[in-house]
């Protein structure tokens, strides 16, 4: 319930760094403008193929994360999620400048990128959603901060529900921005984004707090950390 939470207010609070972000995708929107059903239906399909793209990465890294907790390594997986949280808030602009795009990584983005250049010339419900879709694919750190989180989940579809969740979080200010332009002042976009780090601060502790297994309801339940045995092999 408490990861449900977090995704939802990290979705929430996040969105108002994706304006800025993805801001200029949500305003070059080529909706449908003969209606106001037209348009609306356009911007809400955009969001969908995001919180799409949002749910299929969060099913996929639930996965790895539950190869970890079925190797009995749930505890460590949880600790370790949130360590890593905690350093990347603490140290991100040391620890930024020390990694450098790869060049297959910079081709991928690039043609990801001329994808959407080519869907932004057709403006059709289909082409509304693709760009959905490919629009979380692009980096954004809120989304790897996602990703982290589904998988300290253990579970493939507890990950992608909390990925969807997240997307859904994001939904407000997205179809704000999309509908009624910059109607999100950049002062009030900038006080939400000074609360972002303090959130994302809470997330790890409480990711460390529910790997330490320290039997507190909802914080820290109990959870096995050994591998799991056939019945069949055990000792009666």
């Amino acid at each position: 319930m408490n990861l449900i939470f977090s995704a939802i207010t990290l979705g929430f609070l996040g969105s108002f760094h994706c304006v800025g972000m993805c801001g200029p995708i949500a305003l070059a929107l080529p909706l449908k403008r003969d209606s106001v059903t037209s348009k609306i239906s356009g911007a809400i399909l955009y969001n969908v193929g995001r919180m799409f793209t949002y749910a299929l990465l969060g099913l996929l890294f639930g996965l790895v994360g539950q190869s970890f907790v079925i190797a009995g390594y749930q505890q460590a997986l949880s600790i370790t999620i949130g360590v890593a949280i905690l350093i990347l808030v603490l140290f991100s602009s040391k620890i930024s400048g020390k990694f450098k795009t790869t060049a297959f990584i910079y081709s991928a983005i690039g043609k990801l990128k001329q994808k959407l250049s080519s869907l932004f010339k057709k403006s059709s419900y289909s082409s509304l959603f693709l760009i959905g879709t490919l629009n979380g694919l692009l980096p954004c750190g809120l989304v790897y901060l996602g990703i982290a989180g589904a998988i300290a989940t253990g579970n493939g579809l507890q990950g992608s529900l909390f990925m969807a969740i997240f997307g859904f979080g994001t939904l407000p200010a997205m179809l704000t921005l999309a509908l009624l332009g910059n109607a999100i002042s950049i002062n009030f976009r900038n006080k939400i984004n000074k609360v972002i780090p303090f959130f994302v601060v809470s997330m790890a502790l409480l990711l460390i707090l529910r790997g330490m297994n320290l039997g507190i309801p909802y914080i820290s339940p109990e959870m096995s950390s050994t591998k799991p045995l056939c019945h069949k092999c055990c000792k009666e």
